[in-house]
């Protein structure tokens, strides 16, 4: 709601991985490594968000949502220095996830990277239609940050402390700019012809490439030897509250298709902003930046 608006900062946070075992959620391999994927696939994402936005920035006219922009380009940013950092750990475990990342890093670099376009309409089509495909990404985003901010059933299982803190600090920054990518869309463009089909592009890419990553990390943990990912183990775990149901997920396919959609219907600005008042990484980063001022 526009009430809830409220200035957009990158928070500085670092994370330490010596602690957290491989299977983070004790006893569910399946669970861990469908969350783990997000390791895999953000940090390539989010550098292309920001690459994209910084092409996007003379476009904007409205300075509030330049501000906007601005905020959400270094929070993204943040994540993806974030996640970047847990796949080191990664390897120490046993799961080098090189093979992966690098189709990742080929599908934004490459597929959705620059184009050698003319100047002028075809150059600006391409722009608009990553523009519309980064809100549509972000739609997912922000649904999955309410989720892990209320998936109180990873605590009731022991969940790692550290890994859901990342989890929920990272989600409650993508519900606390859930606006921005949308509202950016509507400034420079807005069609809902290509709001349609750049999210059938992104929903169909966003599955394909999780499922990948999902059977990628079984396949590779020695722990997981003759277990397969299945669709029926996803919607069980749903139903049991350490994924996302899938009926949530369905549902909100219509919404974001709606003429009258707008991000600010979903979620709770206040339940994030709560988060980020409570978070160990969040507060940390904040007391280091208080430090390094007062030293200045």
């Amino acid at each position: 709601m526009e009430s809830e608006r409220i200035p957009l900062k990158a928070r500085n946070v670092s994370f330490s991985w010596q602690d957290t075992p491989l299977h983070w959620v004790p006893g569910d391999p399946f669970t861990t490594h469908t969350i783990n994927v997000l390791h895999l696939l953000l940090p390539a994402g989010e550098r292309w968000f920001v690459h994209v936005y910084k092409q996007v920035l003379p476009l904007i006219r409205d300075e509030r949502l330049r501000a906007d922009v601005l905020g959400f380009i270094g929070q993204e940013a943040m994540h993806s220095q974030a996640h970047d950092e847990v796949l080191p750990h990664l390897r120490e475990q046993g799961l080098d996830p090189t093979p992966y990342t690098a189709q990742v890093d080929w599908f934004f670099e490459k597929l959705l990277g620059d184009r050698t376009l003319p100047p002028g309409r075809a150059r600006r089509w391409w722009l608009l239609e990553r523009v519309a495909l980064i809100a549509a990404i972000e739609h997912y985003t922000a649904f999955l940050g309410d989720w892990v901010l209320n998936a109180t059933e990873l605590d009731r299982r022991g969940a790692d402390p550290t890994m859901l803190d990342l989890l929920r600090w990272h989600g409650a920054e993508e519900v606390e700019h859930r606006s921005v990518a949308f509202d950016l869309f509507l400034h420079v463009d807005g069609d809902y012809g290509r709001r349609v089909r750049t999210w059938a592009a992104a929903f169909s890419a966003l599955v394909f490439l999780w499922q990948r990553g999902i059977r990628f990390f079984m396949a590779n943990d020695p722990a997981t030897t003759g277990q397969k990912p299945s669709l029926a183990g996803f919607h069980r775990r749903g139903r049991q509250g350490t994924l996302p149901a899938t009926g949530d997920m369905l549902r909100s396919i219509p919404r974001y298709l709606s003429r009258g959609y707008h991000p600010s219907h979903e979620c709770s600005t206040a339940q994030a902003v709560a988060y980020l008042a409570a978070s160990p990484a969040a507060l940390a980063a904040e007391k280091a930046q208080r430090a390094a001022e007062g030293a200045a």
